[in-house]
Parts: structure tokens; C-alpha cells; sequence
């Protein structure tokens, strides 16, 4: 079944797995999901392409079903530390060049690092944090990079840059960040370019570092 150009292997179907396999087949990838739960097996089969019930954290069972011709794996296993960890290293014994694995907690993730996963997702935290920042300024998206050190945000211009050219804004000398893109309503995004004239409805794409975009997105 596999094609290692499209196939991705999705081991879980809690929330996390479930949501994963639904949008990567929406985005046109081929699926095949992997889980132990009889129940969730009967409840996704008319939904994803493919789903089969086994047990992950047998290395034969993986064998039997394929799972060494998947290039990428997403395991989404959340309740159990223990099968997610022995499912992640059969998943590396058997060869697959992309391991992407949840973890609970950062002693789950050292240990999933430690044997081979490729990435590791953290998305209770990583929402957790994405939400803190959303409430506490006029963020409406925010997406960080590079540990808490860089990211992007979408937000409302602040008052004191509306009405005025980004060049006259001088944002990145008064603030260190930089607007890289601006939707004025009506129209599509485009590039921030110093002529570009900010309104007050406008939505900007900033990027920069993480406390400074936190200070410029909590101006009034």
C-alpha cells in the first residue's frame, strides 16, 4: 500500500492521532492508521481509508501490516508512556526514515529522542503556550520556532503605527521586530514594503524574537 512519496503511517487515534490522519487525508496524503482500541478501529473504518487494529508495541505486528514501507510515522499514543516509547523504537528498528512522536511530559520527550525519533511534538504545551500568548495582547495567530527564541505572529496594528508608512513607522529600529505582510480588508496579503500605509482594520504578519514581538503586540 505504501508509496513513499505520499504514505504516512498515523500509530493512535486519541484526539491527537485521529486529528492528524483526518487533516493529512483532507490535504490529499494517503493514510494508514494503526490502533489497539477494537472500538476506535469500528469507529474510524468508514472514516479513514485505512485503519487496522494492532499492537504497536510488536515489532512482528508492525512487520505484518506494513509498517516498515512507511517512510514517515506519526505516533500519537498518549495514555500509555510505556507503548508509546516501545512503539517509537520499533518504528526506528524497523527502518522508518521520519519519526515524528507525542510526548506528555519532557522526560517522555528525552526519552523519545534518546531512542531515535526524529521529532517529538509536545501539543498540550504547545497550545498551552500559544494561547497564552493569543490572550495576553492583540495576537490573533502566533507560531513559534527555535525554542521560544523566534516567531510569527498575525495581529491588529497597534495605534500608534496606524495611518502612517511602515517607513514612517520605523517599527523594526523602535521595536526590533519586523511586519512582513499586511491584509487590508478586501484584499489578498502582500509583502510589507516601507511606502506600505497601515490601517487601522489592517492585518499585519510580524516576525522576531519572542519577547520583543510579546512588548510590540502589547502596545495599545
Amino acid at each position: 500500500m505504501a508509496n513513499e512519496n505520499s504514505s504516512i503511517l498515523v500509530i493512535g487515534l486519541g484526539r491527537f492521532g485521529s486529528a492528524t490522519a483526518v487533516t493529512l487525508t483532507r490535504l490529499g496524503r494517503e493514510v494508514m492508521a494503526i490502533e489497539h482500541n477494537a472500538e476506535l478501529v469500528k469507529d474510524w473504518s468508514g472514516k479513514l481509508t485505512h485503519v487496522v487494529e494492532a499492537d504497536s508495541t510488536n515489532i512482528d505486528a508492525l512487520r505484518q501490516v506494513g509498517a516498515a514501507d512507511f517512510q514517515t510515522a506519526v505516533v500519537g499514543i498518549g495514555t500509555s508512556i510505556e507503548a508509546s516509547v516501545l512503539t517509537t523504537a520499533n518504528l526506528v528498528d524497523l527502518g522508518v526514515s521520519q519519526v515524528w512522536a507525542k510526548a506528555i511530559s519532557p522526560a517522555h520527550g528525552k526519552i523519545l529522542h534518546r531512542i531515535g525519533a526524529h521529532h517529538v511534538l509536545y501539543p498540550e504545551s504547545d497550545a498551552g503556550i500559544r494561547v497564552a500568548h493569543l490572550v495576553s495582547s492583540r495576537m490573533m495567530e502566533y507560531i513559534e520556532f527555535d525554542e521560544g527564541h523566534f516567531a510569527v505572529v498575525k495581529m491588529r496594528p497597534p495605534r500608534e503605527i496606524q495611518g502612517f508608512t511602515l517607513g514612517e513607522a520605523k517599527v523594526r529600529d523602535k521595536y526590533g521586530v519586523t511586519i512582513v505582510g499586511i491584509k487590508s480588508p478586501g484584499r489578498d496579503f502582500t509583502y510589507a514594503e516601507p511606502t506600505t500605509r497601515v490601517g487601522k482594520q489592517d492585518l499585519l504578519i510580524v516576525a522576531g524574537n519572542v519577547e520583543l514581538l510579546s512588548r510590540f503586540a502589547g502596545r495599545p
